[in-house]
């Protein structure tokens, strides 16, 4: 006997996807899932973000076959060479190939990305549902420490940590990650004001569910699509505050090729070989563009009242 539900009875894994009564826990999410991608994918502008940050991805994945050299030794004999055909993006003051070391840049873009998120979505999230949940003087205590957080710039202090640190990739990384994570805290907060007197949260309590497991298994699942939202939104804003650090020699070091370090060594030739602080000055903007983009898409298509059902 053939289940009722089953691809091959209505119409293949679309059919199950677009089922109008999912059977199981698993098919809902699929088709939940399925519903966000359509309503991304009918979104041009967020198409070309998410083809930005692939092209990015790939970028940084095949480095090593996209490069003739590894964009860190000199070559003095071709130094401030312009665009060529052996030299596409032109060489800089020390020689070396500026579109090598524009694609082993990516690495490290995407390594400043993935340890910022990997840090400040679960402190954000865990501070934000926390004060949300147990209210109280639990709640003012740690909305208060989010509110100073809130209160300074956010370059201004990462450079004041920074300072305090020491200059270096990881320092940078990690006063970016202390000076982001309160708005995702504030997010975190305001989603579970509003459910937290719902009526499966009830449910759960009654059961005798701690407050850790409502946490885990009911309000951080849903707190968590809005935060990716912003956090994706905020790529941009952690790339360029990196590019700042790394500017002004506080966050890689050289002869990294991290891109803010590229404009900074690369900014008194502007007038004459413009190209060597323009190039890394593009990449950044291109990079910033990509996820602003794709943060817009992935908003609409997050957001309940515009996924058709």
């Amino acid at each position: 006997m053939t289940d009722s539900t089953s691809p091959q009875t209505i119409g293949g894994l679309r059919g199950w996807l677009m089922s109008s009564a999912p059977q199981s826990t698993l098919q809902a999410r699929c088709q939940r899932g399925y519903l966000s991608w359509l309503a991304f994918r009918a979104n041009p502008i967020a198409m070309t973000g998410l083809v930005i940050i692939l092209l990015l991805v790939l970028m940084a994945i095949f480095a090593p076959l996209l490069t003739s050299s590894n964009g860190l030794e000199p070559d003095l004999q071709n130094r401030l060479q312009p665009f060529s055909a052996e030299h596409w993006l032109g060489t800089d003051q020390l020689g070396r190939d500026i579109y090598d070391r524009i694609v082993w840049g990516s690495r490290i873009t995407l390594y400043i990305v993935g340890l910022v998120s990997v840090i400040v979505v679960p402190i954000g999230l865990a501070i934000g549902t926390i004060a949300g949940y147990l209210g109280g003087w639990v709640d003012n205590v740690l909305m208060r420490i989010t509110d100073i957080f809130l209160a300074f710039p956010r370059l201004i202090l990462a450079l004041a940590l920074v300072a305090a640190l020491g200059p270096g990739l990881e320092n940078a990384v990690l006063a970016i990650a202390l000076t982001t994570w309160s708005p995702y805290a504030r997010i975190a907060r305001a989603e579970v004001l509003t459910i937290r007197n719902a009526e499966f949260i009830l449910a759960a309590q009654s059961q005798g569910a701690s407050t850790f497991r409502i946490l885990r298994r009911h309000v951080v699942p849903i707190c968590l699509s809005s935060v990716i939202v912003r956090l994706t939104l905020d790529m941009a804003g952690i790339i360029l505050t990196a590019a700042g650090l790394g500017f002004l020699g506080l966050g890689a070091q050289p002869p990294l090729p991290e891109w803010g370090a590229m404009i900074s060594t690369g900014r008194q030739l502007l007038l004459d070989q413009w190209w060597v602080p323009t190039v890394p000055g593009i990449a950044i903007f291109v990079v910033s563009l990509g996820f602003c983009l794709l943060g817009d898409g992935l908003r609409d298509a997050l957001d309940p009242k515009n996924t058709d059902t």
